[in-house]
């Protein structure tokens, strides 16, 4: 398990986020943080006040990286590129979490190495992770001011043929899930958005379309809501296209496989983040080799799967 709990003796009376700089390796920021967050305990109870003075015996919990040998589709001294699959988190969302990306980042590049985005858990396709601090804050910087950009794949309920252009604003939910499951909704209030779509490929006997996806917005689940907006949801979305119920099912993780395929109509969330383009020192254009195109034999026949447009 990547999060693990290890005693330690502290011999001379120690400022608390010093002496997790040093044991951990951490900068300044890192161990303070660590212990805001509860990880150093004394007498089993955490304590969260980085200026404290420790002595004698504490324990830390703390993130020690795991991987299964992923290794990156490209790398260099400065950052890492990974195939992420599906169903795998990019960091662990809860210290229970028993294995996600970041296991291959730091197992490969160390403690200072992270992820620079987020891709949502059922999301496949390319990572960009950073090798050192440095790296991060340019490339996390880079996402912030738009100058990273990308481009994924989806297949879609229904047929496609023209290219289009979504500019609907959205707006994060706040009404508690009480009447939808959907994080993000369509809204003139909402955040400014941008997406153009292209029709690539339509499978008449699956009545689905596979289309490439740029956007030029990072809002949450900004392709996903979009195109549930224009009635061609993302087939495998268990939010956005499903019922109430569904949606429920699935979040409570009480849903049988065969339930997932004909409620959301994959197995999976057919989305794909298939390339990166950008500058670090000189340009970049990094594509997936994953054959997405051939994904759709997850999907369930069309007069199998019930979706709400």
């Amino acid at each position: 398990m990547p999060f693990v709990k290890e005693k330690y003796h502290i011999e001379e009376e120690t400022i608390a986020f010093l002496y997790v700089m040093r044991t951990l390796n951490f900068t300044q920021g890192q161990a303070q943080r660590h212990i805001a967050k509860g990880r150093l305990l004394i007498d089993g109870e955490s304590m969260t006040y980085t200026g404290a003075k420790v002595q004698g015996d504490v324990e830390m919990v703390f993130f020690r990286a795991k991987g299964r040998g992923r290794r990156p589709l490209f790398h260099n001294k400065d950052f890492m590129v990974f195939e992420k699959p599906s169903g795998t988190l990019v960091h662990p969302n809860t210290m229970a979490t028993p294995y996600s990306m970041l296991d291959e980042v730091r197992t490969i590049a160390g403690q200072n190495a992270n992820s620079t985005h987020r891709i949502d858990m059922e999301t496949s396709g390319l990572l960009l992770a950073s090798k050192h601090k440095k790296a991060e804050t340019h490339l996390k910087g880079s996402f912030e001011n738009r100058t990273i950009k990308k481009s994924y794949l989806a297949w879609v309920d229904g047929k496609l043929t023209e290219p289009f252009t979504s500019t609907e604003r959205i707006k994060v939910n706040k009404d508690g899930y009480e009447t939808s499951k959907h994080k993000v909704f369509i809204d003139d209030e909402g955040k400014a958005s941008h997406t153009d779509f292209i029709p690539l490929e339509y499978d008449e006997a699956l009545d689905a379309s596979l289309i490439a996806c740029y956007p030029h917005t990072g809002r949450t689940h900004q392709i996903r809501i979009h195109l549930f907006h224009v009635k061609h949801p993302i087939l495998g979305d268990p939010i956005y296209g499903a019922s109430y119920e569904a949606a429920n099912d699935y979040l409570d993780q009480t849903q049988s496989e065969e339930n997932r395929l004909i409620q959301h109509g994959a197995p999976r969330l057919m989305l794909h983040a298939q390339s990166l383009s950008f500058t670090y020192g000189c340009k970049f254009y990094i594509e997936s080799k994953s054959d997405f195109s051939s994904m759709r034999d997850l999907i369930c026949a069309k007069n199998t799967r019930v979706f709400n447009r």
